[in-house]
């Protein structure tokens, strides 16, 4: 879904959702900046959601105004800059490099990340306990989890040796600490890994010819917001070239994918619209501790295990914390 027609969709729906007690005071409009480096989807809607349900409604008691750089990481500094001039009254972030491009853009507007995998190894805050500054949000700490993936890939195809993995060198702050995350995971599994860079949709055709002739017995695909609009296009790909490939997120077994692990971004973009909820109220962002993940998800897709060929163990499925038939 394109930036215009997310906002078509939000301007739609306005109506439909009730305002809950515990909004800003009557009168008050106040301006959130939205940031992020994809395209807009579901996870933006679970924020909106969020603050509908705590009594924001936009084009009533607040404006959302969003900036999507849809894969372009490059313009997200520009695009933070263009919501300080706005003067918002707080700036919300998705995933790391937006996240940093708002903190280079001010000091003083408060900014809530979502998601973001390590908040303190970037230098976004201080410490998760006492963020100090005008930064605060929700740790996704998806780099955490990327040894137990390679693990349940392993469970699934138990003799492969050989893993490619994809990941997006363009979103290099978050992806950098995803790939050395996976590259000491496999050292400790002595599994080979073959890294296939991808930028842009365009070039996934061309990932998947690369990792056939590099004869790869699996695939991990590391999360990044460029992919997340094209799961079900990866997903196909995967299948095609008879890959059992692990994703990150849910979102990717939904739409096919056969097997995901990794933190509830959804829950995460919810939990981010309590934190605009209390700074709009007058909590500072220094005194909002940064949230870790309490929500992690295995998803099982037992389709397209049934196309690959594979039987998934029963101690696999029963670990699951859904399985799709």
């Amino acid at each position: 879904m394109r930036r215009r027609d997310f906002i078509k969709a939000i301007a739609a729906s306005a109506g439909v959702w009730p305002l809950v007690v515990g909004a800003e005071p009557s009168g008050k409009v106040s301006r959130i900046g939205y940031l992020a480096p994809g395209q807009a989807g579901p996870r933006d809607e679970a924020f909106r959601q969020r603050l509908q349900e705590l009594g924001y409604v936009d084009g009533k008691n607040i404006i959302v105004e969003y900036r999507f750089a849809e894969g372009k990481f490059d313009e997200l500094r520009a695009l933070a800059d263009d919501l300080v001039r706005l003067e918002v009254d707080v700036i919300v972030t998705a995933v790391t490099q937006a996240s940093l491009a708002a903190k280079h853009a001010t000091k003083k507007i408060p900014i809530v990340f979502a998601a973001v995998s390590d908040p303190l190894g970037t230098g976004l805050v201080a410490s998760l306990a006492r963020p100090g500054a005008n930064v605060t949000g929700t740790a996704g700490m998806s780099a955490d989890v990327v040894g137990k993936s390679l693990e349940l890939l392993r469970q699934v195809v138990p003799k492969v040796s050989h893993v490619a993995v994809i990941w997006n060198p363009d979103n290099a702050i978050y992806q950098a600490q995803m790939l050395r995350d996976t590259q000491l995971a496999a050292g400790r599994l002595e599994i080979e890994l073959s890294i296939i860079s991808v930028r842009a949709p365009h070039e996934f055709e061309t990932a998947f010819v690369d990792i056939a002739g590099k004869q790869a017995g699996a695939l991990m695909v590391l999360s990044d917001p460029v992919y997340y609009s094209h799961a079900a296009q990866m997903a196909d790909l995967a299948i095609r070239n008879r890959l059992p490939t692990m994703y990150s997120i849910r979102e990717y077994a939904a739409a096919g994918g056969l097997m995901a692990y990794g933190p509830s971004f959804t829950d995460l973009f919810r939990r981010a619209a309590d934190y605009v909820d209390k700074i709009l109220k007058g909590t500072k962002p220094a005194d909002l501790p940064v949230e870790r993940p309490t929500k992690f998800e295995f998803v099982i897709n037992l389709k397209a295990a049934k196309a690959l060929g594979l039987t998934m163990p029963p101690t696999l499925l029963a670990s699951a914390d859904e399985v799709i038939e």
